[in-house]
């Protein structure tokens, strides 16, 4: 889901065995992640470890599995910063708050991901965005795109 809720194809290298995507307890696991009820061993990022491929714990750390999405900054449904989009069955279950944090393009970094993603809490993320919604500028999109890479080499708050 990108841009003012609308639907859009998300490209991702597949880093998880095939069916993962429809997994129902990963699903609930997400809609208990939105709704604030669980954080896991201090991570919030809601994945079954087990169902990573080798190559994908590679791709994942290092955010390889990423890079498709510069297609989508191209097609015009992605910036290279802003909030990230989210799946149909999470959009589903945000509150009406949590929605504006698309209200702009969704993008390949931005403040989350540069701020320990997979250790920051749902709520704490879409205040995040806000933040970069409210001081969206040339500059800081360039501080975040910088600060972008140390993460992807070194796989800081990435699973």
């Amino acid at each position: 889901i990108g841009k003012n809720g609308e639907p859009f194809t998300f490209y991702k290298f597949r880093s998880m065995v095939v069916g993962t995507d429809s997994d129902e307890s990963r699903k609930h696991k997400v809609v208990q992640f939105i709704r604030s009820e669980s954080t896991t061993d201090g991570h919030t990022k809601i994945v079954d470890k087990s169902k990573i491929t080798r190559v994908g714990q590679f791709i994942r750390k290092s955010s390889i599995d990423e890079l498709p999405q510069l297609l989508n900054v191209l097609k015009g449904d992605m910036s290279l910063v802003g909030p990230r989009p989210c799946l149909p069955y999470e959009w589903e279950h945000y509150e009406e708050w949590h929605k504006k944090r698309l209200s702009v393009l969704p993008g390949c970094t931005g403040v989350w991901q540069v701020s320990g993603r997979s250790a920051v809490g749902f709520d704490d993320m879409v205040i995040l965005d806000f933040y970069y919604i409210q001081n969206i500028s040339p500059l800081l999109d360039v501080q975040l795109i910088l600060r972008t890479f140390p993460v992807m080499l070194f796989g800081r708050g990435a699973h």
